[in-house]
């Protein structure tokens, strides 16, 4: 008799992954302190298609997504997936090419981001929250919001705008063409006029999630992304009113 491949061992094999890297796995939900284990969000999975290759080119994609960051942002935070995995699924379940081919692509699309916005690379940003929590999507879709509004932050249309970006910036350090990307003494780059060391990045982020100012609430499966607050000038705002003080150069 054929064995059957439970969503929860296959899921779980990325839980000890990021075990033993002795990861505080903290969640931005402002019920809760700690991430969905991947096992239960195999049993998610699951729950809309059980297909065996599906199962497993979901499970390597995203082992494949979460050791690309491990090893490019060492210092990351906040770890919340339920909402990239329900929309990675989604995606690939209405997909033109077939889900495992799209699942696939997706899988690259992601690394070369990682591996492009890390520290390996000259742009040497520190957390990938900006990304995930869909601060860089909700910025991109107020520019063109009746073209983009219907675009959501996984979506491959997105994700090839970051890599664009991502080239683009790349060509400007190299030619010594940015002044609000310059290194922080912290050996990372801080786009931004407050501090992001870990305690204030820490402080302002889960005080932005209790307001309800996170623009895509990465810990909710169903989440519903938000784009059109001035996200940016409230997170301004709000590191002035705890005190954050400015980066250091």
């Amino acid at each position: 008799m054929k064995q059957e491949l439970k969503p929860t061992h296959t899921f779980q094999l990325i839980d000890e992954i990021l075990a033993q890297q002795s990861i505080n796995l903290l969640s931005l939900n402002p019920k809760k302190t700690l991430i969905t284990s991947f096992a239960e969000l195999g049993n998610l999975i699951a729950e809309e298609k059980t297909e065996i290759e599906l199962l497993i080119t979901l499970q390597q994609t995203l082992e494949s997504i979460v050791r690309t960051q491990l090893q490019n942002f060492p210092e990351n935070i906040f770890w919340d997936f339920d909402f990239m995995v329900s929309s990675m699924l989604r995606q690939a379940l209405i997909a033109d090419e077939g889900a495992v081919p799209f699942l696939n692509l997706f899988d690259e699309k992601m690394v070369l981001l990682t591996e492009m916005f890390g520290s390996k690379t000259e742009i040497r940003f520190r957390y990938v929250h900006d990304f995930m929590y869909g601060f860089e999507w909700a910025r991109w879709v107020q520019k063109e919001p009746q073209k983009r509004a219907h675009i959501e932050p996984f979506s491959p249309v997105f994700l090839d705008y970051l890599l664009v970006k991502g080239k683009e910036l790349l060509q400007r350090i190299n030619h010594g063409q940015v002044t609000s990307y310059k290194l922080c003494d912290t050996g990372y780059r801080n786009p931004f006029t407050f501090s992001r060391e870990p305690e204030d990045e820490y402080r302002l982020l889960t005080c932005l999630a209790q307001e309800e100012l996170i623009p895509v609430a990465m810990w909710n499966w169903n989440a519903s992304p938000v784009w059109n607050k001035p996200f940016q000038e409230m997170r301004q705002q709000l590191a002035l009113k705890l005190n954050i003080q400015p980066q250091r150069r």
